[in-house]
């Protein structure tokens, strides 16, 4: 009987070793895995023990040693005392199966203990704790921290110790012995997270797409939001009030260019609000004494200046200009914003959609719609270099000037020019090949 009580306190010890094993793989992981913004948050609502893991995670390479430490001590431990009381206990069992050869029964029974201990240590000591602590890393920190911090006190100078020794290794082989709490996360990798969040349900499908285009806003140029010169609407210096008024009804719009017969002759800007109680008939009123200044911004200005530009001008609308200094096209802070949080249209907006779908696989864009607008609703690569929109991507890709039915291949689809005027493609169906809308369809 006492052989038996000798056998199970052993086998009790072994079983707790495991236990402590798998608590200091845990707590390293968990130490690992969670941020530090995500401690602050748990000391800022109170909860227990936080202020004992942010203590931990600021000593993070002395709380790691302490870990690596009580793993190893545990396993010494478990390996020592472990496999033999396995084995002692198991003897009188292959004696009863008919196994008489002392040798063989030695044999036998330290494959079994060893694994038995083996898959206990294993299951038990390493994989549960670990990928408990990934998955859950702030619920596992608060577990382990006092603890943690109880063993970090009394075994602090042979973590010194340990530490010193592994700094000079480290600088050995070049490498910097001080570590930070993980590395700063690049932009791919921010956005792979953001993707991961919305599958697994944690950011909806608006906000993953408002968080994207704000990595976006600064690679975005003034070229490929603003509004291009054929589309602009401005009040000519020889036009009359009324005349000017008539062109505010049937356009809608806020600010007006004040231009001496084009855009190649910008005089100033008109707010509607300053023809507020103007009427038609009043002949003796000059439309330039309410001009107000221009501003001109490069072609290639982030979208990033431009807000901070207009933020310091107090003018929603600013010309933008090429390279040999003429207007190819006008922008306003709606551009602006709409690079972020997509079409904004107001009462006065009778716009078709840039992109209609007729049907599976078949839609009808305008041919003045961004590239990367119709590349992620598509799911396409169309870019061609330096052209901005799908006429532009069109008239690149067949080298002349576009014509009705003219049809241009793409990689997963065919584009065929169903309008044009002045030179320029206005509508373009694009069919995407079958394998293309099955997969968007799944």
């Amino acid at each position: 009987m006492d052989g038996w009580l000798h056998d199970a306190l052993f086998i009790s010890i072994a079983l707790l070793l495991v236990v402590l094993n798998g608590f200091f793989v845990a707590a390293e992981f968990a130490l690992v895995k969670v941020r530090l913004s995500q401690i602050d948050a748990l000391v800022q609502a109170g909860r227990p023990f936080a202020k004992t893991a942010r203590w931990l995670t600021e000593r993070l390479d002395a709380s790691l040693s302490a870990c690596q430490l009580g793993i190893t001590m545990a396993s010494l431990a478990l390996g020592w005392v472990g496999e033999p009381a396995f084995a002692h206990l198991l003897l009188p069992l292959f004696k009863l199966v008919g196994v008489q050869s002392e040798e063989a029964l030695h044999i036998a029974s330290f494959i079994v203990a060893f694994s038995a201990i083996t898959t206990l240590h294993l299951v038990i000591g390493e994989q549960a704790p670990k990928i408990f602590a990934i998955r859950r890393p702030e619920q596992m920190i608060l577990w382990c921290a006092a603890p943690m911090k109880f063993f970090y006190i009394i075994l602090y100078p042979f973590l010194v110790v340990l530490n010193k020794t592994t700094a000079w290794l480290l600088k050995k082989v070049g490498i910097d012995g001080a570590s930070e709490h993980g590395s700063p996360h690049t932009v791919s990798e921010i956005r792979h997270l953001l993707r991961e969040s919305h599958v697994q349900g944690n950011l909806s499908r608006a906000e993953h797409r408002l968080l994207n285009a704000v990595f976006e806003f600064e690679d975005l140029i003034c070229r490929r939001v603003m509004v291009p010169r054929k589309d602009v609407v401005f009040f000519d210096e020889g036009q009359s009030v009324g005349e000017c008024l008539a062109v505010a009804k049937s356009t809608k719009h806020t600010r007006y260019p004040y231009c001496n017969g084009s855009l190649d002759d910008v005089r100033g800007v008109i707010h509607m609000k300053d023809l507020l109680g103007v009427s038609a008939a009043d002949t003796d009123f000059k439309i330039d004494s309410i001009k107000r200044p221009v501003h001109k911004v490069p072609e290639k200005m982030p979208i990033s200046k431009l807000l901070k530009h207009f933020q310091a001008t107090h003018q929603l609308l600013a010309f933008v200009v090429d390279e040999y200094g003429n207007v190819i096209g006008i922008v306003t802070l709606e551009n602006v914003l709409e690079s972020i949080v997509g079409a904004v249209e107001d009462e006065f907006d009778t716009e078709e959609p840039r992109i209609k779908e007729e049907g599976p696989g078949n839609f009808v864009v305008s041919g003045s719609t961004l590239l990367r607008e119709i590349e992620k609703r598509l799911e396409l690569k169309l870019d061609e270099g330096d052209v901005d929109t799908v006429a532009g991507v069109l008239m690149s890709r067949s080298g002349k000037l576009p014509t009705e039915g003219d049809k241009v291949a793409f990689d997963g689809a065919m584009a065929e020019i169903i309008e044009v005027e002045r030179d320029h493609a206005t509508k373009v169906r694009f069919t995407l090949d079958s394998d293309s809308s099955q997969s968007d369809d799944l």
